[in-house]
């Protein structure tokens, strides 16, 4: 298949974006699948109400047909035509971060949309992107999109078109370039079907954020649970993994200084995934800042690129990342690496 390619500026104007991204939004509703920046990181988008497009989507990524999709909407009332018994303070949430990173868990109305995009619950995840591309892409495809990351199943993320290009193209209808998205993690994802709002997966809208608007909000116990059913998109398998295998470190800098140096004794090529102010501190055959301590949104800005620049170190063996704090969006950037490590962890 060949990959039509879109360069467009997110800073234009509404009247010159719509033209622009036309071709785009004429595949979507004819069933194709096409990437598109969000705010968060490249989202693969095909219409949610057709299993012939859905499909696409997990035949491009090699995605396992049991892990649900997010669905994104252009406006709120498009999201209320697919969802029932919406409590009270879901709407307080759809108004206060949409558009935005954040993910709502709802019950599906009947044969609104394919299956395929709900791994056959009844419930369904939608949001509403704040991306003037995704959002006129959206709107004039006239359909709901199904759209996860626009990566190779269990692959970093892609926070820049060229990302795309590497894991797909050639196996889907168009790449639309908008440049670098922002948040560089993907949204939270909260199940709004229980009295009190559950995260089940932490993204850019951060638990402190939700709390303050709405009070109580618990995690899923099931984050830390690999063999938990995923009711989310993001809740099962390793994500999110570089090539050589990753460890994360919990201790102090001279502990990870001592691991590193322990796996380089014995002929091991190593990485260290750190931060700028403790960058010039190790030793290592790649050594790669993720932001910066002072300004934690760097970090998740920032974590999926050099998750992709270690795949480019191609003789590397081992890869060895600092740990850092969970407050904030800091409990999405552990989730991540976490993931992406397969859960392993050595601690001092």
């Amino acid at each position: 298949m060949k990959t039509i390619h879109w360069t467009v500026d997110k800073k234009q104007s509404p009247e010159k974006l719509y033209p622009q991204i036309a071709q785009a939004a004429g595949l979507l509703a004819a069933n194709e699948a096409v990437a598109f920046p969000t705010e968060t990181v490249y989202g693969l988008g095909a219409n949610a109400e057709s299993d012939e497009a859905v499909k696409k989507i997990y035949d491009a990524k090699g995605r396992p047909g049991d892990n649900p999709l997010i669905v994104h909407v252009a406006d709120q009332e498009q999201a209320l035509g697919l969802v029932r018994d919406i409590p009270a303070y879901a709407m307080k949430l759809m108004n206060m971060f949409w558009p935005g990173a954040l993910t709502v868990i709802l019950p599906l109305k009947e044969d609104r949309l394919s299956p395929l995009v709900t791994a056959g619950l009844s419930t369904v995840a939608i949001r509403m992107p704040d991306h003037p591309i995704a959002l006129a892409l959206i709107k004039q495809a006239g359909v709901p999109v199904a759209a996860p990351s626009a990566n190779t199943s269990g692959k970093p993320s892609p926070t820049e078109a060229k990302h795309v290009v590497l894991d797909l193209d050639g196996k889907i209808a168009g790449i639309i370039d908008g440049g670098a998205t922002g948040v560089g993690v993907e949204s939270t994802v909260l199940d709004c079907t229980k009295p009190i709002p559950v995260i089940l997966r932490p993204g850019g809208v951060t638990k402190e954020q939700l709390e303050g608007a709405v009070g109580r909000v618990e995690l899923d116990g099931g984050l830390a649970d690999e063999s938990a059913v995923p009711i989310s998109p993001g809740m099962k398998y390793t994500h999110y993994a570089p090539n050589a295998p990753m460890t994360i470190v919990k201790g102090s800098r001279a502990f990870l200084q001592q691991t590193v140096d322990e796996a380089r004794s014995q002929g091991m090529k190593t990485g260290i995934l750190t931060v700028e102010e403790h960058k010039n501190l190790y030793r290592a055959d790649a050594v790669i800042a993720c932001g910066s301590l002072s300004q934690p949104e760097s970090v998740a800005a920032n974590l999926y690129r050099v998750l992709r620049q270690f795949n480019e170190r191609e003789d590397l063996d081992l890869i060895f990342s600092e740990s850092f704090s969970e407050e904030g969006v800091g409990l999405a950037v552990m989730n991540r690496l976490m993931k992406a490590a397969g859960h392993r962890v050595r601690s001092e």
